[in-house]
């Protein structure tokens, strides 16, 4: 039994239905992270969870009980939400022990295990200062610690770093990762729509758009061999070069004057000759050398660790990612290699993967 079982589950605002009949199991210790774009109905689905937003039909089971219709408070849960809601009045002391003093929890119990937080989170020293006296990073290691002091089996976070700085969700986002990991035993899903966020912390992503869950996978099957060219091009920065084209006998991929033989790629189903689809190969992916002539160097955006470098062939534009030592000068004439073992093809028709 997984520690989180979302079952058949329908929810509906008035005439919308939202999900329809969406099903998903989280194991025990697991990070799971939902990622999608805006309104793909992932904090819908968290919020169900979470016991925020009442289902229409099927059933939430959190570590083998149904809990589809208890109260928030009653299923064993804690949450981060996007904004830091802490009480502007109160110390940083009495935001993370709030919920315990509600809950009449012993004063011992509750001053260890305040501590217990604040030095997991490296908060100890600012537990005498209010939430006006702290930076942003700060108020939410303090709402991640007031989710930390109620033992909860299931974490639920919302967005948590998306109010923050560049430079903060990193340093926070590291923090995360190491959080789980000194949890051990403790369930986190995590709701984004930053690839990197969920490509990093994840031990498995759901991809969502349209209410659906596009690919379930972890973040190396999701990169490596996306399951529709959505996921395909949402997955990864900078996104993945798509040239469409047909398959021609071989088998190869033919776009135009340009052929691509297929001998080295891993059919998933076996296309038509003369069915249409798209080829997508990450800029890393492709290399300089003997290959697809013709291009020149259209523009170069340098990155310190590698140069981004788009290559131009009329219509035909692809970005190719070199180390940052390597420098083509613009207008400067290039061919690209391209290895079949390390690119993906999609249906034309619905973006399947083949």
């Amino acid at each position: 039994m997984g520690a989180v079982s979302v079952r058949n589950v329908t929810v509906a605002f008035h005439s919308l239905r939202v999900f329809d009949r969406m099903s998903l199991e989280v194991e025990r210790g697991e990070f799971l992270v939902l990622l999608g774009p805006s309104g793909c109905g992932k904090s819908t689905l968290l919020n169900a969870i979470a016991g925020l937003l009442d289902v229409d039909a099927g059933q939430i089971w959190i570590d083998g009980r149904n809990v589809t219709w208890e109260e928030p408070k009653d299923r064993g849960i804690a949450m981060v939400f996007q904004s830091y809601a802490l009480y502007p009045r109160m110390s940083v002391r009495e935001n993370l022990s709030f919920g315990l003093r509600m809950a009449k929890t012993p004063k011992p119990e509750i001053d260890r295990k305040v501590a217990q937080a604040a030095a997991m989170l490296q908060i100890g020293h600012l537990l005498d200062r209010r939430p006006d006296q702290l930076s942003g990073g700060q108020r939410q290691r303090v709402a991640i610690g007031r989710a930390l002091v109620r033992d909860a089996d299931v974490f639920l976070f919302d967005e948590p770093l998306s109010n923050l700085d560049a430079q903060l969700r990193n340093e926070l986002r590291v923090e995360i990762k190491r959080l789980h990991q000194r949890l051990g035993s403790t369930t986190m899903i995590y709701v984004t729509h930053d690839q990197i966020e969920a490509l990093t912390l994840a031990d498995r992503i759901a991809v969502m758009k349209d209410q659906q869950i596009q690919q379930l996978g972890t973040p190396m099957e999701i990169y490596h061999h996306p399951a529709n060219r959505f996921v395909a091009g949402f997955v990864g920065s900078p996104r993945m070069n798509f040239l469409d084209g047909v398959i021609a006998d071989g088998p190869a991929f033919v776009a135009g004057q340009r052929r691509l033989g297929l001998d080295g790629y891993a059919f998933a189903s076996r296309p038509q000759q003369g069915q249409a689809v798209t080829l997508g190969v990450r800029p890393e992916h492709l290399a300089t050398g003997t290959g697809w002539d013709g291009f020149t160097v259209d523009l170069v955006e340098p990155m310190g660790a590698d140069n981004l470098v788009w290559c131009r062939d009329g219509e035909v534009a692809l970005e190719l990612r070199l180390p940052g030592d390597r420098f083509l000068a613009q207008g400067a004439p290039v061919s690209l290699a391209i290895d079949p073992a390390r690119v993906s093809l999609f249906a034309a028709e619905g973006g399947r993967r083949l």
